[in-house]
């Protein structure tokens, strides 16, 4: 009896939906647990502080009933992976708990606080990349130059100086002694009944207005502490773009565009440039949010209502549920900031696309 052999249909490949979905899932996956994870580490780390946050609360002259009565409400009678439980549920739905600091909710403090922060970390970034992305392309086109040099040496003087060193020198002579900025805070005093503010970033919305003088006075007190606060942004920025850029000069395609005649500022800035553009990209997102997070000590130097000042005084107070809202904030920009140049890469490297289909 002859047996009839039929050929084994080929497998289907995955549809593009598919494999959409499934990175789509991974990804949200990986923010969950990332976030559960600082979450988690915040919370353990702020209970084995010497704070103790009924003291932050009801202070210490309380009594011991009052003490004991606090305790209770807190719930820090609990198990301590029971207060993590609970917190973690609130979290799921949005409620970070209230600030110990303000009696206010931590999610209407982060409302509060964050454009001011967000308005001063995007000013010190604009400095950052405007003058960081042409001073590391420069760096490149004439390495091993006095200019190199000079670049290299700046951005090693801005990380081996502390932040917070500059902002009171900086203060001393550009504001004490040279009155050509202004002084600690967001504005003047005479110029905050002026302000009305809409979007929160008050230099948009005294444009928006039409009110220069209150302009000039909110520009006068941002652009001391956003240049200090982007000159490490400028000397990461300009230190990542001249190694990308000296990576791409060494390429084939430019000794061959040289040999039929392009000029050197045009291989330079228009086809090694574009070539370098993904990645300096990526350094410029990741520089805006370590920018956020590292606005701490400068918010403190010139007392800047903003989010690290909020977070300061909530690590000061062993406010541990305003600490995990700000870490939890801070977190997610990262990853989303990550998961946005994943996309990036793909976007405009055919070869990424290639790897991941």
């Amino acid at each position: 009896m002859s047996h009839v052999i039929t050929p084994a249909s080929p497998a289907t490949p995955p549809s593009p939906l598919s494999g959409l979905a499934w990175r789509l899932t991974r990804g949200l996956l990986s923010i969950a647990c990332t976030l559960l994870g600082l979450a988690a580490l915040t919370f353990f780390i702020g209970r084995l502080l010497p704070i103790d946050p009924v003291v932050a609360v009801i202070g210490d002259n309380a009594s011991q009933q009052a003490y004991e009565t606090m305790y209770r409400q807190l719930g820090l009678d609990r198990p301590l992976w029971q207060q993590f439980i609970d917190y973690v549920w609130h979290l799921l739905h949005l409620d970070f708990g209230t600030a110990l600091t303000t009696s206010q909710p931590v999610l209407d403090d982060i409302a509060r606080v964050f454009p001011a922060t967000l308005e001063l970390a995007t000013v010190a970034a604009i400095i950052g990349v405007g003058l960081g992305i042409p001073a590391g392309v420069f760096a490149a086109m004439y390495r091993n130059t006095w200019f190199d040099h000079l670049i290299r040496f700046v951005g090693l003087l801005s990380y081996s100086t502390p932040h917070f060193w500059l902002g009171l020198m900086g203060l001393m002579l550009f504001y004490a002694t040279l009155g050509w900025t202004g002084g600690p805070g967001r504005i003047d005093f005479i110029y905050e009944f002026d302000l009305q503010p809409v979007t929160g970033f008050w230099l948009i919305d005294s444009a928006l207005s039409g009110n220069w003088a209150v302009f000039k006075n909110v520009f006068g007190h941002i652009i001391l502490p956003a240049s200090i606060l982007g000159l490490s942004a400028l000397a990461y920025i300009s230190r990542m773009t001249r190694s990308f850029m000296i990576e791409q000069l060494s390429q084939e395609y430019i000794i061959t565009a040289r040999v039929k005649g392009l000029s050197w500022a045009r291989c330079v800035w228009v086809h090694a440039l574009r070539n370098i553009a993904v990645p300096v990209l990526t350094v410029v997102a990741l520089s805006w949010a370590w920018l956020l997070e590292g606005a701490v000590l400068t918010e403190t130097v010139f007392a800047w209502p903003g989010f690290g000042r909020y977070l300061t005084n909530a690590l000061l107070a062993g406010d541990m549920n305003a600490v995990v809202g700000c870490t939890l904030l801070i977190g997610a920009i990262f990853v989303a900031l990550n998961l946005l140049c994943d996309l990036l890469y793909r976007l405009f490297d055919p070869r990424t696309r290639q790897e991941h289909t």
